[in-house]
């Protein structure tokens, strides 16, 4: 039997060999680790859907983002869970909101650690959709001079970046004027600019206590299906000024992010999001996968698809596993 001249597995044979003609590098310096803030002290609430994953109180928040530090891991994305909502969601933009507070404490005693902060409105109102309702549905218009004064309070606390994730249309171009006018021109936006109306988030809610109270958010998340209104999504907020781009959720937008790392010359974030991190524990805790592997296999995965940042709770798991060997993977 003939062969041919190149045989593909003498390249494997490996893990050197593997490593050196490796096409796609893993690197701790690609992640974001996401924070729950909550009021108190010395809490830190185990939530339920998310194992490993804690709300924490300002003072355990800033333990947490040391080891983030020491582990590596260049930045966190910090939610917060207000003692209090009301319709407004006035906690969002509130000088002591628990956001606020988490900065402050954050840039403070981990000054390196790049903070930023979610933008949004859902985890502060009483219904818990990302705006203000008008007649059963959320005012895009009227909700935009409350996502530039959210963006404007953590500017004030010491945020380094800001992500504006409620998916109202405009909300990019306010924030960046609002930003500009109060003296944060150096701010960078990092957009959730392809945000889907996705079945993937049901455990974040559980860690926000951010769940509808009422209908659902397809009104202004976008259909699963769509991947062409991904590019029109993307080509706004980059007009309005977005710095970083993201599609959110990865796993079963894959395609979307490879796609969108094509069309724009951005630096691209990718959400591996609640959803894909509980199914993947659930099945290692039944033992029907190894969870290590897994999580490393997703990873790599979504970065060949084109993401430069990868916000992920797998990010601490997944710097020890590659500090193993100090290399990439």
């Amino acid at each position: 039997m003939l062969f041919p001249t190149y045989r593909a597995r003498r390249l494997r044979r490996n893990e050197t060999l593997r490593r050196m003609v490796r096409e796609t590098n893993l690197g701790i310096s690609d992640f974001i680790y996401p924070l729950f803030a909550v009021p108190g002290k010395g809490v830190r609430n185990p939530v339920r859907s998310m194992p490993g994953v804690f709300q924490l109180s300002v003072d355990e928040l800033a333990k947490e983002a040391t080891e983030l530090r020491n582990l590596g891991i260049p930045a966190t994305l910090v939610f917060g869970v207000p003692e209090a909502k009301d319709e407004m969601g006035s906690g969002a933009y509130a000088p002591d909101g628990i956001v606020q507070q988490a900065v402050q404490e954050l840039k403070q005693k981990v000054s390196d650690l790049l903070v930023v902060t979610d933008v949004c409105m859902c985890e502060y109102t009483s219904h818990g959709h990302c705006g203000v309702i008008n007649e059963g549905d959320v005012d895009n218009d009227a909700t935009l001079e409350l996502l530039a004064r959210t963006a404007r309070s953590h500017a004030e606390a010491g945020a380094d970046m800001v992500a504006p994730s409620d998916m109202m249309d405009g909300r990019v171009a306010v924030i960046r004027e609002t930003l500009d006018e109060e003296g944060f021109s150096h701010l960078p936006i990092m957009a959730y600019a392809a945000k889907y109306a996705s079945s993937f988030y049901g455990p974040f809610r559980d860690a926000a206590h951010s769940t509808p109270q009422f209908g659902d958010r397809r009104s202004y998340q976008m259909d699963p299906a769509n991947s062409d209104e991904a590019i029109r999504e993307i080509s706004l907020d980059v007009s309005e000024g977005a710095d970083i781009i993201m599609v959110k959720p990865a796993l079963a937008y894959l395609d979307v992010i490879q796609r969108v790392k094509t069309e724009f010359d951005l630096p691209l974030a990718a959400y591996n999001v609640s959803g894909e991190y509980s199914m993947i524990k659930a099945a290692a805790d039944k033992g029907w996968l190894d969870g290590q592997r897994v999580m490393m296999e997703v990873l790599t995965g979504i970065k060949r698809a084109g993401a430069d940042i990868i916000i992920t709770y797998f990010a601490k798991e997944a710097a020890r596993e590659l500090s193993k060997s100090g290399r990439s993977h």
